[in-house]
């Protein structure tokens, strides 16, 4: 054995509240690698159907509580202030890491889920195969850490719009999804969401709310996820890894 020092993936508790008319409660607390806060809550609020479009978000603000060195609070304001908390207890969806989902889970996603709308011409397999390592390329905290998972968004041509790293794969995407809801980019049509883990049904969940018309991951699919994803027409890519990947839904986006 010889001692040595090694970095570790940073995995910290960020608690949400909700701000409105003096008043202030609990959203939730969820564990995550600091960074892209702001945008982590974001995706998470639109998912949740808490928020629809950006401007729904009247006001974000973080600060720090305790010995922690980095903010851990995060305080909301919305503008459909304490009605949120009906419409998060009645539309949260679980997933593997919080509880068990089935066939109402996707029922409530129908209401909610975006129009998976793809006007390119088919991907090629070379471009598919090369989205991995494109993946790669934004991961700077995974290189010197190895514990971090990703989630990318490209468009068609496979340039990289934005990549977000955490320790839960739903964050990564959340991240991603908020950063794409602040620009103004929302639904994402003709986009490519790549994940560097499997494919749950939290995240191609989460893809059909925001109107992502291709997944693509690293591992595998879930039966439920190909579920979600031939319900609502995505394109679900699993075990893209040099130069193969699996096509479980939606094949006609796709070079033959």
């Amino acid at each position: 054995m010889t001692p040595g020092a090694d970095q570790v993936a940073a995995e910290e508790p960020l608690e949400i509240r909700l701000v409105h008319g003096g008043e202030e409660r609990p959203l939730g607390v969820t564990m995550r690698t600091p960074g892209a806060d702001p945008d982590l809550v974001r995706g998470w609020l639109y998912a949740e159907g808490a928020i629809r479009e950006a401007g729904d978000l009247l006001d974000l603000s973080e600060w720090r509580e305790g010995e922690l060195a980095t903010p851990n609070v995060v305080r909301v304001r919305l503008r459909s202030g304490f009605a949120a908390l009906e419409r998060l207890s009645r539309q949260t969806f679980t997933s593997s890491a919080c509880g068990v989902c089935g066939a109402g889970s996707i029922e409530r996603l129908a209401v909610r889920a975006r129009p998976a709308l793809w006007t390119r011409p088919p991907l090629s397999p070379e471009l598919v195969c090369s989205l991995p390592g494109r993946l790669r390329a934004g991961q700077p905290l995974f290189a010197v850490t190895g514990g971090l998972h990703a989630a990318g968004l490209f468009t068609p041509d496979g340039e990289c719009l934005a990549v977000r790293e955490d320790v839960g794969r739903h964050n990564a995407v959340d991240k991603v999804i908020g950063w794409a809801l602040t620009g103004g980019r929302l639904p994402l049509g003709d986009h490519i969401l790549t994940v560097s883990s499997r494919a749950g049904f939290e995240i191609v969940q989460k893809a059909a709310l925001a109107g992502v018309p291709v997944v693509c991951a690293v591992s595998a699919p879930t039966s439920l996820a190909v579920q979600v994803a031939e319900s609502f027409g995505l394109t679900l890519l699993g075990f893209v890894r040099g130069e193969r990947f699996n096509v479980y839904s939606a094949p006609e986006r796709l070079q033959p």
